[in-house]
This record gives structure tokens, C-alpha cells and sequence, in this order.
């Protein structure tokens, strides 16, 4: 490990110490192998000079929920030091005492909460203090005679611990076990099965003493042969294999009791670690550090060919495990995996939202790389699973399954949507991501990669009339995703108008295939994924032009029309499954790539209004915007609706023919 300090970079901080502070702490949060997802914490003792006019010593220390790679100077919680030092002088303390303790320190009330190890940062002696949970370190004391191989590799000038609790219990321990130390011959700590803690005056020795440590252990690895060890692997997916992911990903999903993301992982790394013949053993030894257990479980589930009987024999055994566990008092979490291993295909990840997938990838990624280190080195061995559960299981996470916000409606749920470049379609794609779904984004418009910035999107470049492409989206949507629950059929064409004696034959062709057979094609892709997914619900866009058409557009008019139809055949045979199909009619929506300001003003000439009296001329006299339109089709998509299918809903302010 190299160290990433940067002189120029350092001067900008000048003699702020909370500015260096942030600088150092985004140096360790940059790497992942040192900071993975809120695992590890950074502080700066400072004077600060009160409302009162007196100096106080102030702890700054990382706020709980902020990441090392981006935090700044509001990250940081700054408590009073003389406090917290004194809170270690208990003998005991509840963590739910500790953390109304360490809220009551702070010197701003609408400070974010301060990091469960504060007390700790707060008694070593020094102005900076850097705590990571590198995974070198890490998995080297995860091996057989671990502690002395790191007691060999640091020496006298690194005090190592056995693991304990994280809060208050470690912040006793190190407290206790430093009382005749003298803090100057050390460099750093290690806490077994943890982490690791350094220490300085000055912000450069304190974050290069970390780097330095890490990169002893990092050498070990490499002069045993085993750093650069990874099983690697290659599959090429068929068909089957999708159907399957959106199967286990149902599973996974009834068993938490409510709609799960997934990602299927079959890189090469994740291939190979699923082909290990002994993975099946190794994956259910438990996590790289306990913490991790917060996103992971404690265990990954394998599975070969029966998804069935493994993801039931994982939750019969967590139960198992919960009730070994339990002091009659605790409420038992879901007893669904987060991570599986799927036999010579690669692992699956498996979160309530995409935010959360991408930590318990990550997580993943970094264990079974680790994991085949120790292998290497004579055996992965994590901790007891008593002391997993007692940090799955501990007070202040306990306390949050009584006090979480309540989460979006449409959170876990997977959505593909058509046209979703512009319009419409657009408007579908951030409403629906605002109510929590994550989305699948179809146009044949190439900004669709690119313009949606939220990582619960994906934007695939999609011709929905060729079976191809639409076929590789809807795969690509299950691999990121793990299934399909809603699909907006959206994407369409509106010919110039034409007489039907004028009418050509291509600009039937094309409005036919577009409006009616590409939708027909998309829907056929995803009913089998629609099948598994949950309560699954589909909605076409169709036109105010099916209840009421006019002349001159008998091309869309007609292939709007057998859409319609389509929907109202689809309710029927798919209702059985529990998939609804309704249509939306919507009609002038102006803020669409059809409509410019010269198309609107020729329009509204041409009936003698202004472009305003145009864009209302409807029974609400209200402007029908795509914004409207998406509001009614992601209620057509929810719970609202859940009783409704083969239905029409016009979305046109109110038209007198339709009417």
C-alpha cells in the first residue's frame, strides 16, 4: 500500500486541523480495502473557544452514517473531550446510555451522532486519531496462530488485542489495558478479528502510520504467495439462468416479506470463488469483521441446483442459530440470506434497495478475496458465531428496527420502462425512483446510458422492435437487478397525418410495429419475469386516439387501438398470475420531443388561440403535462390500484369527445 499524501494538496488544509482532519480521512475512505461502508472512524482533538467566551477541548469525531471518502468538516461531531474521558472511567455503561451520552457531549444539537467508538478515540492520547478495518490485517488474524504471526510482523510498538464488543466494552478494554503503557512507543493497535488504530500529533505520521502497518501486512502476504491469489473463473449465461436469478430472488424476497433487489455476479473473481470444491464450507464460516454481519448475515447461502430446498435450509439454520442466541428478549431479524454463492455461475447479492446492493457486493468482494488469503495461509477462521450474533443482535441495532423511517412504497421493486429517454417515459423513470423502485431505462436514444445519474437506474440502449435487443435489456435488467415487477410500456411513433388514401405502406408498417407489435414483443420478454415477480403490475401507453381518434391519423390511431386490445387480452390470461394490465390514454402532452414552440404555435393559429389557451383547451382547462402522466401510471403500478386490471384511464384533462 502506497501512501497518497500529497504535499500540495495538504498545504490547502494550512493549520486547520478539522481541515486536515477531512483531508487524511478521505485519504483512508478513498481505499476500499481500509474502509468499507462506515467501517472505520477518524477523529481530531482541538481547542474551541464557546458562546461563554472559555476554551473547551473538543473531540471531533466521525458522524455516525458519513463515509471517509466524502465527509467534510459537518461530518464530524464535535463533542466535549472532558466528557468523554471521563465516561471511561465507568465501570459500566448500557450502549443505549452511551449513545445518549455522547449525544448530550455535543456542542451542537443538530450535530450527526457521534461514532460508537468516540470514548475510545477520546482516551488515546493523541490529536489524530485513524481507526480502518484493513483487510490484510484483517484476515491475517483470521488465520491459525494469527495473533502471533502479527505479533511478529509489528513488534513491541503495536499493542495487539483480543477481540471484544465495539462502544463502550472496547473502549474499557483498551482503556484498562493502557493504564501502565506509555503511549509514546507506540504506533498503532490492533484489535483481533477488527481492526486497526493509529495515532499522531500530526495528521501526515498518523494516516502514514496506518498505511505503513497495512503495508507490513500486505508484504507478509506477498512473501507467502498468497496476495495476488485469486481463483478466477468464466461463464457465459443462457436464458435459463435469468429466469432463475428472478426465482431466487422471489425467494429471497417472500422470506423478508417484502420486495428485494438483486444482482447476479458472475465476473470472473466471483465465478471462481463459486467453482472452490470446498466453498461450500468456507462460505458458512462467518464474515471478514463482525460489523459486517450488519449487511451480510453472518453466513452465505450455496446453491447448485436446488434453489429451493437451499434458501429454505439457510433460513431453517438462521433460525436455528437466532434461537441459540436469544435471551428471550430479542426480535428475530428476517431469515433471508444476503449473500449466495450459486455453484460455477458466480454469487448474488440481495438488498431492499440499490444503495444497500452495493455494500453487500462490495462486502462480498472484498470477503472472498480475503478468504482465499487465510485458505492460503492454513485456514479462514472467523470469529464464534455467539460473538457475530451479539453484534447482529446488539442494543443499538435492535433499537433501530423499533425507530426506522418507514421506507418507500415502492421500495425492492424493479421497473423497466420504454421511451424513457424523454417525456413520458422520463418522467416515469424519476418518479418511480423517487418512490424508492429501481429502474431499468429503454430507448434507442444512446443519452439513455448516460442521464440518469442515480445508481438506482441503468440506462440500456434498446431497439424495442428487434427481439435482440429487447431481449439482452430485459437479461441486463434481471442481472443488475434481480427481476422485473413493473414494466411502462411507453416507447412510440406519431406519423405526419396522412388520409387513409394518401397513406403510405411504410408509414404503416412502421406506426404498426412501433405502437402495437414492438409492445407485444417487450411484453412476451418479461412475462415469465413478471411471473416471479412482486405483485406485479403493467402499464401501456396508449392514446386518447383509441376512444376517440381523429382524421388524418388513422396509422397511430389504428395500431393505438390493437394496443388497447392487447391490454384487455393480457388482463385476462395474466390476471391468474397475479400480474395486472391496465392503459393509460393520455392526450396533449405538450413538454414531449413531438412538440416544439413553432409546431405549438401553428397549432394554436390554426384554431385561433395563443399557445396557452391551446395547451388548455380541455373541460379542467389545466395543462396536461408528462409529469401528470406519470403520477397516474406509477399509481396504476402500486398498491392504490391493486384490486384493478384490464382497465383505461384518459389523462387529458378532460376531453368533450371522449366524454
Amino acid at each position: 500500500m502506497q501512501s497518497g499524501w500529497n504535499d500540495q494538496e495538504a498545504a490547502a488544509c494550512g493549520n486547520d486541523w478539522l481541515a486536515q482532519r477531512v483531508y487524511t480521512s478521505r485519504l483512508l475512505g478513498r481505499e476500499p480495502s481500509l474502509v468499507l461502508h462506515g467501517g472505520g472512524n477518524t477523529s481530531v482533538k482541538a481547542s474551541r473557544r464557546n458562546i461563554l467566551g472559555d476554551d473547551e477541548e473538543i473531540l471531533y469525531v466521525k458522524g455516525s452514517g458519513w463515509d471517509l471518502a466524502t465527509i467534510d468538516a459537518a461530518g464530524f461531531a464535535a463533542t466535549r473531550l472532558s466528557t468523554l474521558q471521563r465516561l471511561a472511567t465507568l465501570p459500566s455503561l448500557s450502549d443505549s446510555d452511551m449513545m445518549r451520552e455522547l449525544k448530550a457531549a455535543c456542542t451542537d444539537p443538530a450535530a450527526p451522532t457521534p461514532s460508537v467508538e468516540a470514548i475510545l478515540h477520546a482516551i488515546i492520547p493523541f490529536r489524530f486519531v485513524d481507526h480502518t478495518h484493513a483487510d490484510a490485517v484483517v484476515a491475517i488474524s483470521n488465520t491459525p496462530g494469527g495473533e502471533e504471526t502479527l505479533r511478529n510482523l509489528y513488534g513491541s510498538d503495536v499493542l495487539i488485542l483480543p477481540y471484544v464488543m465495539p462502544g463502550f466494552i472496547l473502549a474499557r478494554q483498551i482503556y484498562e489495558a493502557t493504564q501502565n503503557v506509555d503511549w509514546s512507543t507506540l504506533k498503532g493497535i490492533v484489535l483481533l478479528h477488527h481492526g486497526v488504530f493509529t495515532f499522531h500529533a500530526e495528521a501526515k505520521s498518523s494516516y502514514e502510520n496506518m498505511v505503513a502497518m497495512v503495508d507490513r501486512a500486505e508484504q507478509y502476504l506477498q512473501e507467502n504467495g498468497v496476495f495476488s491469489i485469486a481463483c478466477t473463473g468464466e461463464y457465459l449465461p443462457v436464458t435459463e439462468d435469468f429466469l432463475q436469478v428472478a426465482k431466487m430472488r422471489k425467494q429471497v424476497s417472500d422470506l423478508v416479506g417484502k420486495p428485494m433487489c438483486a444482482r447476479w455476479d458472475f465476473s470472473p473473481e466471483a465465478t471462481g470463488y463459486s467453482v472452490l470444491d470446498n466453498v461450500w464450507d468456507i462460505a458458512a464460516r462467518g464474515p471478514l469483521t463482525p460489523d459486517h454481519v450488519l449487511h451480510t448475515k453472518r453466513t452465505a447461502v450455496v446453491v447448485d441446483n436446488d434453489s429451493d430446498s437451499a434458501t429454505e435450509q439457510f433460513s431453517q439454520q438462521y433460525r436455528e442459530y437466532f434461537d441459540r442466541h436469544n435471551n428471550g428478549q430479542l426480535t428475530c431479524l428476517d431469515t433471508a440470506p444476503r449473500v449466495a454463492v450459486w455453484k460455477n455461475r458466480g454469487m448474488l447479492y440481495f438488498s431492499p434497495n440499490v444503495k444497500r446492493l452495493r455494500v453487500v457486493q462490495d462486502i462480498a468482494s472484498h470477503t472472498r478475496r480475503a478468504v482465499q488469503w487465510a485458505e492460503a495461509l492454513g485456514g479462514w477462521s472467523a470469529l464464534p458465531e455467539k460473538d457475530i450474533f451479539e453484534l447482529e443482535y446488539w442494543e443499538l441495532e435492535q433499537a433501530k428496527l423499533k425507530s426506522s423511517a418507514i421506507a418507500p412504497a415502492l421500495e425492492g421493486k424493479v421497473a423497466i420502462v420504454t421511451g424513457a429517454a424523454s417525456g413520458i417515459g422520463r418522467a416515469c423513470v424519476e418518479l418511480l425512483v423517487k418512490r424508492g423502485a429501481s429502474v431499468a431505462a429503454l430507448d434507442i436514444n444512446p443519452q439513455v446510458a448516460t442521464q440518469f445519474p442515480m445508481e438506482q437506474v441503468s440506462g440500456f440502449v434498446c431497439d424495442v422492435t428487434d427481439p435482440a435487443s429487447v431481449q439482452h435489456a430485459v437479461q441486463k435488467t434481471v442481472q443488475q437487478f434481480g427481476g422485473i415487477d413493473i414494466l411502462v410500456s411507453n416507447a412510440g411513433y406519431f406519423p405526419a397525418s396522412a388520409a387513409i388514401e394518401a397513406l403510405a405502406d411504410d408509414v404503416l408498417d412502421k406506426s404498426l410495429q412501433l405502437n402495437f407489435t414492438s409492445h407485444v414483443a417487450l411484453l412476451r420478454e418479461c412475462i415469465p419475469y413478471l411471473r416471479m415477480g412482486c405483485e406485479p403490475a403493467v402499464v401501456v401507453v396508449a392514446s386518447k386516439n383509441v376512444p376517440a381518434p381523429g382524421p388524418g391519423a388513422m396509422a397511430y390511431s389504428s395500431a393505438k387501438a390493437a394496443l388497447t386490445q392487447m391490454v384487455r387480452v393480457a388482463a385476462l390470461e395474466l390476471g391468474q398470475f397475479g400480474i395486472r394490465v391496465n392503459a393509460v390514454h393520455p392526450n396533449a402532452v405538450f413538454d414531449t420531443g413531438i412538440w416544439d414552440e413553432k409546431t405549438l404555435q401553428a397549432r394554436g393559429t390554426a384554431y385561433g388561440m395563443t399557445v396557452a389557451e391551446y395547451k388548455t383547451s380541455n373541460v379542467l382547462k389545466k395543462e396536461v403535462t408528462s409529469a401528470c402522466v406519470a403520477e397516474s401510471i406509477v399509481a396504476l403500478c402500486g398498491k392504490e390500484f391493486s384490486c384493478t386490471t384490464g382497465a383505461q384511464l384518459a389523462i387529458d384533462g378532460g376531453n368533450d369527445r371522449v366524454i
